[in-house]
């Protein structure tokens, strides 16, 4: 078996599913086999187009959508990541003068982040980008079969935060 395929096979979750094993069970691992595929895909054609990582693109996603800024703290919850991680990429952008931190109005030790007019412009070219990449991966199901399955996983998640809330 070639390196390539190996690695394919490894990194397709679904590949541990069995036939006798629960319905629910084989499909999470097709859940989590599509979105390890997509994500991958992603990361590769930001990387190749921009020379930027998800993470970081996810950041300055946070951002375009709140124009006064978040706190470090607001990013860390909304990206479900450690302080120090959104510390890191926002490090990163501030060199690349893609993004300014702004030291709290109420609190001096706090820092908002915003974007800067080059992170905006950057941000917005990589968004055109990443949408068209995302509407390309789903190509291959109809506009039926996407609003089909945007209902049902919108169900899912109704019922994943019903359950969240009696627990």
């Amino acid at each position: 078996m070639s390196s390539v395929l190996t690695l394919q096979v490894n990194a397709d979750h679904e590949f541990r599913a069995h036939a006798d094993q629960h319905a629910s069970l084989r499909l999470w691992l097709r859940l989590l086999s599509c979105t390890t595929r997509v994500e991958d895909k992603i990361r590769q054609k930001l990387r190749e187009s921009f020379d930027i990582t998800l993470p970081r693109f996810d950041l300055m996603a946070q951002l375009e959508k709140h124009p006064d800024g978040l706190t470090m703290g607001e990013l860390s919850r909304r990206m479900m990541v450690t302080g120090g991680n959104i510390t890191t990429i926002v490090d990163q952008l501030e060199k690349e003068k893609l993004v300014a931190r702004e030291v709290g109005l109420h609190d001096r030790r706090s820092f908002t982040v915003k974007l800067t007019k080059a992170g905006r412009d950057a941000f917005t070219h990589m968004a055109v980008a990443h949408e068209a990449w995302v509407a390309e991966l789903f190509e291959g199901l109809s506009k039926n079969q996407q609003s089909q399955l945007y209902t049902l996983l919108g169900t899912m998640k109704k019922n994943l935060q019903n359950q969240e809330e009696t627990s």
